[in-house]
């Protein structure tokens, strides 16, 4: 397993004392539902990430170094995991950002062996987009 930070460690604990994938999924759910979701008037097409089987809308933005992340989705599952990887990066620098390796991580909590191919590709794409965002600003 990969080193993590407090913040990360302890998502990993929660996860790990979770006994079966319905409980996981029913904590992923949960999560979905504490995730503040965006204006209506915010749901443009041009803020829609390709890549991903739901709608997610992505924005961020760089302040003080601290990369600020504003994600929504339409389906709930995808809620809770934009969630869960809000969470991982969360307090990281930006060059952290771009070396933390997310998808590694969501393998660890035990979840990304249970989503559906075209699901994996879209956490992929929210991963690669927050990256992404760190980017342009650490050159």
């Amino acid at each position: 397993m990969a080193s993590y930070n407090d913040a990360q460690q302890a998502l990993i604990e929660k996860f790990d004392n979770l006994r079966s994938w319905e409980d996981r999924y029913r904590t992923i759910m949960r999560l979905g539902k504490s995730l503040p979701g965006i204006d209506a008037v915010l749901k443009v097409d041009s803020a829609l990430l390709s890549g991903c089987e739901s709608q997610v809308w992505f924005y961020a933005s760089v302040e003080n170094q601290q990369l600020h992340l504003c994600i929504d989705s339409d389906a709930k599952i995808v809620k809770g995991l934009i969630s869960l990887i809000i969470d991982a990066f969360e307090g990281l620098s930006l060059q952290d950002i771009t070396a933390f390796d997310c998808q590694q991580f969501l393998l660890d909590l035990g979840l990304f062996n249970h989503l559906s191919p075209s699901r994996g590709n879209g956490i992929k794409a929210i991963i690669a987009a927050i990256k992404q965002a760190a980017i342009p600003v650490i050159l």
